[in-house]
């Protein structure tokens, strides 16, 4: 950790900041919260605006933030009291589309012009009339923004053909996560969760993510198939929730597959380390954070060749094409069968991780963002 400084200078009131959330994803929630610690210890001031229920699993007064109830809306309600949330800001750093969206419209029409730099953690996915929608979003907030960051080079370039004046890769560190309270030694925490969710004697396989469609389970499933003829047969456990849950039980169901939906958690680190292999079927962006956690925590990574994920876990992981279940089932069996490449693949995991940046990186980083937008040019 890089030494602890106030960040305003002598007579000068710290920076004020606002963090605008719409309660998203696991990955850009776990950032603020991560953001705003590095801040507040380098003197900044942070203000959240972000749903209640965001706060309550995050945290982020905890971390010396102010929060502020922001509901994920853009109703006139909604935008109301964001830009009542923003009117001293020196500036406003949303992440997530919609949020970001929202804070255009609650900065519009200002006499003062407040910096606004956009965080894109994923990219959303929608299909049909909504994704015109979605397509308009996008460039409305690339446009308004002083700087949009990208976590991926994916993003960077998105954000660059949609219209934004400034585009910059800032890769997300993965927040670190507090050890199991249930158990200090891993070694003693992994039998116990296997035999609660049935893999006692049998390989333990472990995706997770939203149960929607661009998360690849209709892969997944295909591929379990395969796997329901392997002596003894994995369990395949997914922990998520979403729409196509009916679906999928009815697919679990009918096909006598070897898959158990589990719902959303709050352990998915632990759950991983119990793990004999972790899955990643879809092309989603938001997949980069299990792709991390698995790399972190030396579990043998099976995902596909999509967006940035091949720069992101190198020669780490298995990947396989896109949308391919037979190559997804046969690369999973051949790692299942095969204990000394699942060993190089740790071994590798390691040496991956640690070329990430680091969390106090990301803050310095973020940080050197926000005076270049806030600190006086210098006069001619």
């Amino acid at each position: 950790m890089t030494p602890v400084s106030s960040h305003a200078p002598h007579g000068q009131s710290p920076l004020r900041t606002v963090q605008v959330l719409g309660g998203g994803s696991a990955g850009s929630s776990g950032h603020v919260r991560s953001l705003t610690a590095g801040l507040v210890a380098r003197g900044v001031r942070v203000t959240v605006c972000a749903p209640d229920e965001a706060e309550h699993r995050y945290d982020f007064t905890g971390a010396g933030a102010e929060h502020v109830h922001v509901p994920r809306s853009s109703d006139p309600v909604s935008v109301a009291g964001l830009r009542a949330a923003c009117a001293d800001a020196d500036l406003v750093h949303a992440h997530g589309l919609h949020a970001s969206f929202r804070a255009v419209l609650a900065l519009a029409g200002r006499r003062v012009r407040t910096p606004l730099v956009v965080t894109w953690h994923d990219r959303a996915r929608v299909d049909g009339p909504r994704a015109q929608l979605l397509r308009m979003l996008e460039r409305r907030v690339t446009r308004a923004a002083t700087v949009v960051l990208g976590a991926t080079s994916e993003l960077v370039d998105r954000a660059r053909r949609t219209g934004a004046r400034d585009a910059r890769l800032a890769a997300v560190a993965l927040p670190g996560r507090r050890p199991p309270a249930e158990a200090e030694d891993p070694d003693r925490l992994r039998p116990k969760i296997r035999a609660e969710l049935g893999s006692t004697g049998r390989p333990l396989l472990i995706a997770v993510g939203s149960l929607e469609r661009h998360r690849g389970y209709d892969v997944l499933f295909d591929a379990a198939r395969v796997w329901r003829d392997l002596d003894p047969v994995p369990l395949v456990v997914v922990a998520g929730e979403g729409s196509l849950r009916p679906w999928l039980q009815r697919r679990i169901e009918d096909e006598r597959l070897p898959v158990a939906l589990i719902g959303r958690r709050d352990d998915v680190a632990e759950l991983l380390a119990a793990a004999d292999l972790a899955l990643l079927p879809g092309r989603h962006q938001a997949g980069q954070v299990l792709a991390q956690e698995a790399l972190l925590a030396r579990v043998p990574l099976v995902a596909v060749e999509a967006g940035s994920l091949p720069e992101l876990v190198g020669d780490a992981a298995e990947l396989v094409p896109a949308g391919d279940a037979e190559a997804f089932a046969d690369a999973v069996v051949r790692l299942l069968d095969d204990p000394g490449r699942r060993e190089l693949l740790r071994e590798r995991g390691v040496r991956q991780a640690a070329t990430w940046p680091t969390e106090d990186e990301t803050v310095a980083q973020i940080l050197s963002v926000y005076d270049e937008l806030t600190q006086p040019g210098p006069l001619v």
